[in-house]
């Protein structure tokens, strides 16, 4: 069995690559940076290193890396022959990906079973994402080529830090989740040891969404916002721990609300998703969890996507709002959108920065709340 990923940062090694290993899969990493394609090809093995309470060293091998922008020939062959495509790019290079795999399935054998894509991203909905660019690029020769491909979304969860040794081994928390779509691979689903089919999705990674990366987010704004370099140092702080604990009771109680989950098993879930936060063997920082600050207070992503649903059931939402305050706050000169984000604070007057960034309509009922932080974030910055 092939597998086939895109992405061979930390997230598709030290995750989705090692659970495929685990799997029996044969890798195939898919890349742009030449010198990681050159080290993972240079290397016979690599070590995904489990750090904190329960983890353990565990070793990859079967695997070699093309680098897809110079050699999209045998990428396109070894996709045309695989049993199984998954993605760690984020949601904004799917498009990019899209290409090689309407070009891997022109060339599959017909008899073949259908090509296994999932693409897993830290967004809803990411694999629909990823079909509709394969459709609209196969355009009229997709009716041909539709048979030959399936398409299951999915719900990952594991903290993958910045990583500060070299080479390819990679450094991840125990924990780890990977929620998938039962029902597009009918009797036959890929086998990843440690995943789990489910027949609904959406309640599984609204609730990842909205608890891990909503309190990720959030206690990295918090956290920069006070001056904390680590993510486990800014919830060892408790007037940040209470913030963080405040918007996360807020998503729960959404997503109580719209998916009736048992109020006590979220509870511990959120619980759990702190103590993880907490892990001091991590060395994550606020500034990789909070970098594309703009992404991140777009309309269906981890503050205004639960913030919207909540207040439009009537629930509230000021921790929610007083995160996104900190998220306004963000800067740091190394990533793009943090600089986007204070650029457009000084452009646009509250009114337009809030259409714009958030694509709320004006009507809706969270508008208001967040026009009215980021004047008070202008008149700070004017001041």
């Amino acid at each position: 069995m092939k597998a086939v990923h895109f992405g061979a940062g930390n997230i598709g090694r030290g995750f989705v690559g090692l659970l495929l290993h685990e799997g029996g899969y044969d890798l195939v990493f898919s890349d742009v940076a030449a010198p990681l394609v050159a080290a993972i090809n240079a290397a016979s093995e690599y070590t995904v290193h489990e750090v904190g309470e329960g983890g353990t060293d565990k070793t990859v091998t079967g695997f070699r890396a093309i680098d897809s922008s110079t050699d999209a020939e045998a990428l396109v062959d070894e996709i045309a022959t695989a049993n199984v495509v998954t993605t760690a790019v984020g949601p904004t290079i799917l498009k990019f990906v899209a290409p090689h795999i309407v070009a891997g399935l022109a060339l599959r054998d017909p008899s073949m079973p259908p090509l296994q894509i999932m693409a897993c991203e830290n967004a809803i909905g990411a694999t629909d994402q990823l079909r509709e660019h394969v459709v609209e690029l196969a355009g009229e020769s997709w009716d041909a080529l539709e048979g030959r491909a399936v398409f299951a979304n999915t719900a990952v969860d594991r903290i993958v830090p910045a990583q500060a040794q070299g080479g390819v081994d990679v450094t991840v928390e125990p924990f780890y989740e990977w929620a998938i779509e039962r029902g597009p691979f009918g009797d036959t689903p890929p086998h990843i040891p440690g995943a789990h089919f489910v027949d609904d999705l959406t309640p599984y990674i609204e609730r990842k969404l909205f608890t891990v990366n909503t309190g990720h987010a959030a206690t990295a704004y918090f956290g920069a916002q006070a001056g904390v370099e680590r993510i486990s140092d800014a919830l060892a702080d408790p007037a940040i721990a209470a913030k963080v604990e405040a918007a996360l009771q807020e998503t729960s109680a959404l997503l109580v609300r719209k998916h009736e989950l048992d109020a006590d098993v979220q509870g511990q879930y959120r619980d759990t998703i702190l103590q993880r936060f907490r892990n001091p063997a991590l060395p994550d920082t606020v500034w990789r969890v909070g970098r594309q600050p703009l992404r991140k207070l777009s309309r269906h992503e981890r503050f205004v996507g639960p913030a919207a649903e909540a207040i439009e059931r009537g629930l509230p939402v000021d921790a929610l709002v007083a995160a996104m305050a900190a998220a306004l706050e963000f800067q740091d000169a190394e990533d793009a959108q943090a600089v986007d984000l204070q650029r457009l604070l000084g452009e646009l007057d509250a009114h337009a920065f809030t259409a714009e960034v958030t694509d709320l309509e004006p009507e809706h009922p969270l508008f208001p709340r967040i026009v009215e932080i980021v004047a008070a974030r202008q008149a700070a910055l004017r001041s």
